[in-house]
């Protein structure tokens, strides 16, 4: 097999598809985030296209979204289909558009033989969760029968673009990349083997950069889970454990925006010096979560104005005049050029040359983070405007994108879907609010959502990360779990089964859980979800009950002493007796003539505390 094509300048190139495959394999840095390792050859292609060649060579690539017909189509005329799974946010992104989208040579091959299908990963999660492993830009190539030929992740040149394209043609055999999934099937225990719960945690150890901070040791960014398991150990006395995230935590300022606030994505270079401008709500909900977390731990004063800098940044870029979050804001001032230079600009400087774009989709999951993240910032720091931004965006996400029996489209109208994150999110949203305004309204919400995970998305392994359809087609694969879902799921629903004590909220989570003790799910990292998830299943939550009516200011004192508990994992309930018994009324409490607070855990009670300094008392020598 040997396909001879036009290139770029106009030559010609010669490259058989395995060797193309083993080329490319070579050139891509194969990551979650999609980074290219750029080298001559890209620097050439890159820089024989300058701002005027890609005016004088509009793109006549007619782009196609992702649905049924485009395979059917690709059947019926024996064509190929082109993903490109793009992210608006992405630079590489941007600079394929540029150059590799708009070369002749790649023009012409795609509109001979192939069908091309642009999808932004952000607007279809199914879609996304699929090819996450690829990056973005991710490219995949499938046959007329719907059948994946290669899967590539991040930039690719338009030399090595029309060589694989050419090399399609000439043989459609799936390339090395397409392997066989392996098939995973469901543990028999919820819980983790003990022997495997210690190699987790080994790997969680042994993943840790010792020297610059954070899990992995090419990219750097504030892995939430890691940095979050860190701090429930350090709770329980791992000083090494605390020593890592801290170092972290500390690390990680280096990507906050000094200027506007917000957190880039990640840096490359193995260190934190070489950040992508690119500023993604899960980045942003994550690290507000967690340096509110840490603030209620050790109240470093660095970990609250970290925390501020997110809300900061949330606040004035990403939040809609109606309340809701949009969805992130764009790595380019100018699409393609690297923004290192803009981003050195103080505000002033910044404004005169325009601001990124921002991404004004509204998506039920995003929101549903961001939501949880202030209801962070407000347990740790009594800051009502928090509060204030979690329950607008709560309201306007209920009223715009809820379906009947209690789940939540993505966006205004999904062109697939619904999608469990978008649920998810938003239930652990409802039960984080009904935690911190002891309001029943939410957690009757986190029920609903529950209920309809449980009837969309279960499978015989785990829950899919999107519901399943009647009958699958090539253009609607049948979904599959995803883990980092899955751990979200097994925590929600678990904690909600503290809160409601029904055990098919207990079910649920066992479910997840099973997914994931699977070894081949479990081993993958990083660790830290999966561990959070099996010690939240093992062990009750820290349990502290305010006795008295909500509208004494003493109740109130108490009952914000109790949300400062400095855990991720806790149950804090207010039992006003005007509105009835709690939902899961397993503790009974005495009816004393002023308000109280209770702290329990593991089956024993607190005698009762009547100052918020007897709450911190009685709460810090609760287990975590």
């Amino acid at each position: 097999m040997d396909g001879r094509i036009a290139g770029a300048d106009g030559g010609s190139v010669a490259l058989g598809r395995a060797l193309t495959e083993r080329r490319l394999e070579k050139f891509m840095n194969h990551s979650r985030t999609g980074r290219a390792v750029i080298t001559l050859a890209s620097v050439l292609a890159l820089t024989a296209c300058t701002s005027s060649n890609r005016a004088a060579l509009p793109s006549s690539i007619r782009w196609k979204p992702w649905s049924d017909a485009v395979f059917e189509r690709a059947k019926r005329e024996n064509r190929f289909v082109l993903l490109d799974l793009e992210a608006v946010w992405c630079h590489w992104c941007h600079v394929m558009d540029e150059t590799t989208y708009h070369d002749p040579a790649v023009v012409a091959l795609i509109e001979s033989r192939y069908i091309a299908v642009r999808v932004d990963q952000d607007s279809r999660p199914d879609i996304s969760n699929r090819y996450e492993d690829y990056g973005w830009p991710a490219t995949v190539v499938f046959g007329p029968d719907g059948g994946e030929i290669i899967k590539r992740s991040g930039y690719i040149p338009p030399p090595q673009m029309a060589s694989v394209l050419q090399a399609i043609i000439d043989d459609p055999t799936p390339g090395p990349s397409v392997v066989a999934e392996p098939a995973i099937h469901a543990a028999s225990d919820a819980l983790l083997a003990p022997a495997l719960r210690q190699e987790l945690l080994g790997s969680h150890v042994a993943t840790y950069d010792s020297e610059h901070g954070g899990w992995g040791f090419t990219h750097k960014y504030l892995d939430a889970d890691s940095v979050e398991y860190s701090l429930v150990r350090a709770r329980a006395g791992d000083a090494a454990a605390e020593a890592r995230a801290r170092q972290t935590l500390t690390a990680q300022l280096a990507l906050i925006d000094p200027v506007w606030g917000g957190v880039y994505q990640y840096s490359t270079g193995g260190d934190w010096k070489e950040p992508h401008f690119e500023k993604i709500m899960s980045m942003q909900a994550g690290n507000l979560e967690v340096y509110s977390l840490a603030y209620a731990l050790w109240h470093d004063a660095t970990h609250l104005s970290a925390a501020r800098d997110v809300q900061r940044f949330l606040r004035g870029f990403l939040t809609s005049p109606d309340g809701a979050f949009y969805t992130s804001q764009d790595a380019d001032v100018v699409q393609g050029e690297h923004a290192g230079e803009f981003f050195a600009l103080g505000d002033a400087e910044r404004r005169k040359r325009g601001i990124p774009r921002i991404d004004t989709h509204v998506y039920a999951r995003e929101n549903g983070w961001a939501i949880r993240a202030h209801v962070a910032l407000f347990e740790a720091t009594a800051d009502a405007g928090a509060l204030d931004s979690a329950r607008r965006a709560a309201q306007w996400i209920v009223a715009n994108r809820s379906l009947p029996g209690g789940g939540f489209r993505h966006d205004a109208h999904d062109a697939a879907g619904p999608y469990l994150g978008d649920t998810l999110a938003m239930g652990r949203a409802f039960l984080a609010l009904h935690e911190a305004t002891a309001e029943r309204d939410w957690l009757a919400r986190a029920e609903q959502a529950a209920d309809f995970i449980a009837a969309h998305f279960q499978t015989d392994a785990g829950f899919a990360t999107a519901a399943l359809p009647d009958a699958a087609s090539p253009g609607s694969p049948a979904p599959k779990p995803q883990r980092d879902e899955n751990v979200a799921v097994a925590r929600f629903a678990n904690l909600l089964f503290r809160y409601t004590g029904k055990a098919t909220h207990r079910q649920l989570a066992e479910h997840a859980m099973r997914y994931l003790a699977a070894p081949e799910v479990a081993k993958l990292v990083p660790t830290a979800g999966v561990l959070l998830a099996d010690g939240e299943l093992t062990a009750d939550p820290p349990h502290v009950t305010i006795v008295g009516r909500k509208d004494d200011p003493q109740a109130r004192a108490l009952f914000q002493a109790a949300l400062a508990l400095p855990s991720p994992y806790k149950r804090i309930e207010w039992f006003d007796r005007r509105e009835g018994p709690l939902m899961n009324a397993d503790v009974e409490y005495p009816d004393l003539d002023k308000p109280a607070a209770f702290a329990c855990s593991e089956g024993r009670c607190s005698s009762p505390a009547f100052t918020p300094d007897d709450v911190r008392a009685r709460v810090s020598a609760l287990r975590p």
